[in-house]
This record gives C-alpha cells, structure tokens and sequence, in this order.
C-alpha cells in the first residue's frame, strides 16, 4: 500500500511584477493560466499547488521573479 503525502504550498504571483510571460503556465499548466491580459494567474482550486511537482519549476522559470512559493505556514 503507497501512503502519498501531498506538499501544500503557499504561492504568491506579485502582480505589479509579472510581465505575462507565460513560462509558469508552460512549466505547471495545471496550476497555473493566464488571464484576459495575459498575466499569470492560479487556477481556481489549485491555490495550494494541487500536488503538482513542477510548480517550484514554474517559480523559478519566471524571467521577473513574480512567483514565490513556501511551505504553507512557514
């Protein structure tokens, strides 16, 4: 029997920063999108990260820095 922890995670898209790149959304689509303007956003429900690996991936593909993600109450 395989006990899978899922990690929550705290992320953190500092709007005044993105430039709509998209890298995020290429590296995690299922947690990160773009809006009507093109700028990063998170996906409804997937505010934690959903379990996804790759979205400390999508953080650091970020040209600007926009994205930060931590463990969930550090």
């Amino acid at each position: 029997m395989h006990n899978e922890t899922r990690e929550t995670l705290d992320i953190h898209i500092d709007h005044d920063v993105c430039i709509g790149a998209g890298q995020c959304a290429l590296a995690a689509p299922s947690v990160f999108t773009q809006d009507d303007d093109g700028f990063s956003t998170l996906l409804p429900g997937r505010e934690d990260g959903g379990g996804d690996p790759m979205v400390r991936e999508a953080a650091r593909s970020c040209p600007v820095s926009a994205i930060t993600v931590s463990e969930e109450g550090s």
